[in-house]
């Protein structure tokens, strides 16, 4: 390490003097411009300030009326260049910064890379300290070994939030968030903390459709359940586009009365879709003479799709299936008003939370069903990731896509 220079001193007109170009230039510029350190200006400048002139005045080359403080108020803080937020520096930077100051003294090196001396001491002490075995290198980044317990506590704090998401979902989780893991590193630290995969018939088939709006199609179905001996029927109104459950209910039976109520509660909240889609289940057909329901969707303008195979309703069956696994599988309810509370929070955290493979990995249907995709894909690809409430927010209630104009 080079020896230490002498530390030089100013004359009161040579301070003057480059204070003179601080209002024009800054604070760095007129110390690089002066071969001045950064904090000798700045401590020229407190030094001005407390002799009654703010750095305001400095810059108009006036002073300023000076105001006596109230005996509770105390003085405010005169903000200066060297009250900036701190900035961090990496390992590697770091290292940099010190072959520097080794190379051509600590000054120099805080001049050519802006930075205060103090910070270049506090690395080369503990740079000293670590080279004795008495403490972390400021130069060297965490062990490999920290970086995967971090990983593995981010993939395991993820699944025991949501048990019932299988190691692509977590993925996909983690991924929206801004942390990259493998499917295959998410299986393995599941599986060590007792995750077994589903043994899951999957039928091919190769008839696929997607809406090409929101609010073009809505599929409707009921999901059967007993909660303790108590037999529930949740009623789910999905949009085929986005994916977004528009609306649910729970009842103890197939009623009309519980779909038409549900059905009107969504279309206030979202507007009317084009069609509707069911399975002509009795709460949502009548084989003799017209049902409510459909009265209703006559009523409203809205066309009506039998689903005449199973495949047709897919898309509400998926849903369904992953309801069962990740809601009813996954808690114990002790009574159907619980049951009710846990299925509200599961349905909003579907819409606004929940990646979705269909939507590419990323998306949540709130994503899509809001028109908000380019905004949440460049936050995501810039490192920012998406959760609620971040400033991308929804629209008012009552304000639709695509819905039919009444």
């Amino acid at each position: 390490m080079a020896a230490k220079k002498k530390r030089q001193s100013y004359t009161k007109a040579q301070r003057e003097a480059v204070l003179a170009d601080v209002p024009t230039i800054g604070v760095s510029a007129t110390a690089r411009k002066h071969g001045v350190p950064q904090t000798s200006v700045s401590g020229w400048l407190r030094a001005r300030s407390r002799e009654g002139l703010t750095v305001a005045a400095v810059r108009r080359k006036t002073p300023p009326t000076p105001v006596a403080p109230t005996p509770r108020e105390t003085p405010t803080a005169t903000r200066t260049p060297s009250s900036r937020v701190a900035k961090t520096y990496t390992p590697s930077q770091k290292a940099l910064v010190l072959e520097d100051a080794a190379k051509d003294g600590v000054t120099a090196a805080a001049t050519k890379h802006g930075m205060s001396r103090f910070s270049i001491y506090d690395w080369q002490r503990k740079l000293t300290k670590a080279a004795a075995g008495a403490g972390p290198s400021p130069t060297s980044g965490p062990a490999p070994k920290d970086i995967e317990q971090q990983r593995d506590a981010e993939i395991l704090g993820e699944y025991k939030t949501h048990p019932g998401l299988g190691p692509s979902q977590i993925v996909n989780q983690l991924r929206r968030k801004g942390i990259k893991v493998s499917v295959h590193t998410a299986r393995r630290v599941m599986a060590d903390a007792g995750y077994r995969p589903p043994k899951v018939e999957r039928q091919k088939h190769d008839r696929r459709y997607q809406a090409v709006r929101p609010n073009h199609l809505w599929h409707l179905d009921f999901v059967q359940r007993y909660i303790g001996k108590v037999s529930t029927f949740t009623l789910i109104l999905i949009d085929d586009c986005s994916r977004y459950v528009v609306g649910h209910g729970v009842d103890d039976a197939e009623r009309a009365d519980m779909v038409v109520s549900t059905f009107e509660e969504a279309t206030e909240r979202h507007g009317r879709p084009e069609r509707v889609m069911h399975d002509k289940g009795s709460a949502f057909w009548s084989w003799r003479g017209i049902s409510r329901f459909t009265g209703l969707l006559t009523e409203m303008g809205i066309d009506v799709v039998v689903a005449e195979h199973k495949e047709w309703n897919g898309k509400v069956e998926v849903f369904n299936a992953n309801l069962h696994k990740e809601l009813f599988d996954a808690h114990r309810f002790y009574d159907v008003a619980e049951m009710r509370r846990r299925l509200e929070a599961h349905v909003h955290w579907y819409n606004h939370s929940r990646t979705h493979h269909a939507l590419g990995g990323l998306l949540v249907p709130a994503d899509r069903y809001y028109g908000r995709v380019a905004e949440v894909l460049a936050r995501i690809e810039a490192g920012a990731g998406r959760e609620v409430g971040d400033g991308i927010e929804l629209r008012p209630a009552g304000v639709s896509r695509g819905s039919v104009p009444g």
